[in-house]
Order: C-alpha cells, then structure tokens, then sequence
C-alpha cells in the first residue's frame, strides 16, 4: 500500500513539473502583474487565518484572497476554524511574489461551547511566495496577530498551494 501512495505522489510531482505555467510575464516597460485569474488549493497553517484545507483565487490585478478551514472532531469534542486573508502584491515574477497581507481567523475548540480564550484573530504582515514547480507554490508570512485577549504576537503562517486556471 505505502508503494502505491509514493508511485502517485511521483506520478503527480512529475506531471506538475511539465504543466505550463499560468503567470503571464509583462512585456518591458509594463507593470508585473496576473493577466487572468488563477486559483489554487492546498494547504495552509497558521494562528491568524486559519488551519486546513485552503482556496486561492489571484485576481487579474494585484490583489489576491484566500479562505481557509479545518474541522475536527474526536468524540465528543469539536475543534473547527475558518479563515480569510487579502493579499496585494508588492513585486511578482513568473515564479515569486512579495506582498503585504491582512486576515481574519476564528478557532472553536470545546464540547457545548467554545473554551478557547481568544477565538478571534486579526492579523497584518507580509509575505512571499516562490515556486516549487511551475504549479506548487509555498508561500510563508510573518503577520503581527492580534488575539481577542489583547495580545499580539508576530507569529509566522506557511502553506502549499497547486495553482490552476
């Protein structure tokens, strides 16, 4: 079984590496940016926007967002998160882009109610994103996360995304 899991996982890495690439590269003297849209999905940690499963859409302009989420139930007790970040772009190539970043995020975990002491983040920062292959990203953050008990902390995010048209 474990085999046949790391035969499909190299059949895909492989398959992505000889995708196109869907950035669209400005002529000289233009400003860099998305000439269509692009969207993504992966995976996406983080104590500001969220823990799980993640979608990306970049817009065909500077700005991009992301919602995130993840659930988790183990007998009686749920654990669950929802998140959505803005992002616009400060410099973007073909294979990486640095950008400022602002999110919102909302934890539960608990069994009849949420017992966690600051549910509600708020985060501001930056980031950047660089190319695995020409449809894997990674991209990683340091947002100054504001928890609903007052404090902030600069605390780091980091995820993986495929990217599609």
């Amino acid at each position: 079984m474990t085999t046949k899991i790391v035969f499909v996982i190299a059949l895909i890495a492989a398959a992505a590496g000889m995708s196109d690439a869907q950035v669209a590269l400005p002529e000289k003297g233009q400003e860099p940016q998305l000439s269509e849209s692009v969207f993504g999905l992966g995976l996406w940690g983080g104590p500001a926007t969220g823990l799980g499963l993640s979608f990306r859409h970049h817009l065909p302009s500077r700005l991009s967002y992301m919602v995130t989420g993840g659930i988790l139930k183990v007998d009686d007790e749920l654990k669950y998160d929802i998140g959505v970040e803005g992002q616009f772009d400060l410099i973007h190539n073909s294979t990486n882009r640095f950008f400022a970043a602002a999110g919102y995020g909302y934890y539960y975990s608990g069994k009849n109610s949420n017992e966690m002491e600051a549910p509600s983040r708020v985060g501001l920062g930056v980031g950047g994103e660089f190319s695995l292959t020409t449809v894997i990203h990674a991209s990683v953050e340091m947002m100054f996360t504001y928890f609903s008990d007052h404090n902030v902390l600069p605390l780091p995010q980091v995820g993986v995304h495929y990217y599609f048209y």
